[in-house]
């Protein structure tokens, strides 16, 4: 059960990170970054924009990774929980009343 809620939370870390490092690229047109920036910032812009991309394919790949292995750490209905359901499951078929169809009730006779 940890081990799940461990991997939820940073599947959930992922998540908002890759939000955040996609909302700071700029788009293929440039954005408004490219209007603004002077000549001799170019290759700092460019290296930024590279580190940016690199980031978003590692929180990519580590979302695929991380959701594969939640498959592995999810909990199953085995133990106690099991029992439990199996026999609420009787109960409601013991319980169980069969439904009545709607019969329209006889005419006055006059």
């Amino acid at each position: 059960m940890n081990a799940f809620i461990f991997v939820s939370v940073l599947i959930l870390i992922a998540c908002v990170l890759m939000i955040l490092v996609v909302l700071v690229q700029n788009s293929k047109g440039g954005g408004l970054a490219s209007n603004f920036s002077s000549s001799n910032q170019y290759m700092g812009v460019r290296k930024t924009a590279d580190f940016l991309e690199k980031f978003t394919w590692a929180l990519a790949i580590a979302l695929l990774v991380l959701s594969l292995l939640s498959i592995v750490v999810i909990p199953r209905g085995t133990g106690s929980q099991g029992t439990a359901d199996t026999e609420l499951r009787q109960n409601i078929d013991e319980n169980a009343q069969p439904v009545q169809d709607f019969q329209t009730p006889p005419a006055e006779q006059k």
